[in-house]
């Protein structure tokens, strides 16, 4: 991984260094892969700089998320050849009126905006869509875990760890994989399949999941994760 050390002061190094922290968990039995939020709302309909699409998709990561769209679509076929459940996360809101939108409100002063366009923000983009036998999860906030089946999937899967992609790095991917770590899932973070709309918040948010909460690996070493583990794991629906 890279990146970190530039934003390190000397003591953080050495108290990295003497903490113990940032151990591989590795893999359970079971994993599932999970693709986070990646909607026109985080990605933009075009591949443009960030301060260009930022303002007409207010939550858009510009250029650092249709970057990253390869990377996790690669993830995603190796997850579908080898026979592993394949998991969406979206946004549920659909009222008008943007109460469903709960304290996301008090801290976003566009958030009754819509995008300039007329595609759905909440529609997972196309080069990494869902296929009918895939997942998708509908939430109201940052974790795929809150208030949604995503539990009830996973136990019915008998899933014992979790692969994340997505966005944002500090947001839903990080409050995924916190909850996610709290139920003793073990988690890794696709490094290169992450983004964010601020560069340090992406790169400080990889740096702390990768000491406390999980693996922090890029996209070709999560597919030869994959790659390597028995086929037939799962029972998977047809769709």
């Amino acid at each position: 991984m890279t990146g970190f050390d530039a934003l390190l002061t000397e003591q953080d190094r050495r108290v990295f260094a003497l903490s113990g922290q940032g151990a591989r968990a590795g893999l359970g039995r079971k994993p599932a892969l999970m693709v986070i939020d990646v909607s026109y709302a985080f990605c933009g309909d075009t591949d443009e700089p960030i301060v260009d699409s930022v303002k007409k998709w207010r939550l858009s990561c510009g250029h650092e998320a249709w970057a990253a769209l390869p990377r996790i679509a690669k993830t995603i076929e190796a997850a579908r050849a080898k026979g592993l459940p394949v998991i969406y996360t979206k946004s549920g809101r659909k009222r008008k009126d943007g109460f469903d939108g709960g304290a996301w409100g008090w801290k976003d002063q566009r958030i009754a905006e819509d995008a300039a366009s007329t595609i759905d923000p909440h529609q997972i983009m196309p080069q990494v869509a869902p296929e009918p036998s895939d997942i998708v999860i509908e939430k109201l906030k940052p974790s795929g875990f809150s208030g949604t089946a995503l539990p009830s999937f996973l136990t019915q899967l008998g899933v014992d760890s979790l692969i994340l992609t997505g966005c944002t790095t500090s947001g839903c991917v990080r409050a995924t994989a916190v909850d996610a770590f709290s139920l003793n899932y073990r988690v890794t973070v696709v490094e290169d399949g992450c983004f964010d709309r601020y560069q340090a918040s992406h790169t400080m948010s990889l740096f702390d999941m990768n000491a406390k909460y999980a693996d922090v690996v890029g996209h070709e070493e999560a597919i030869g994760l994959m790659t390597a583990l028995p086929s037939g794991l799962f029972d998977l629906p047809e769709g």
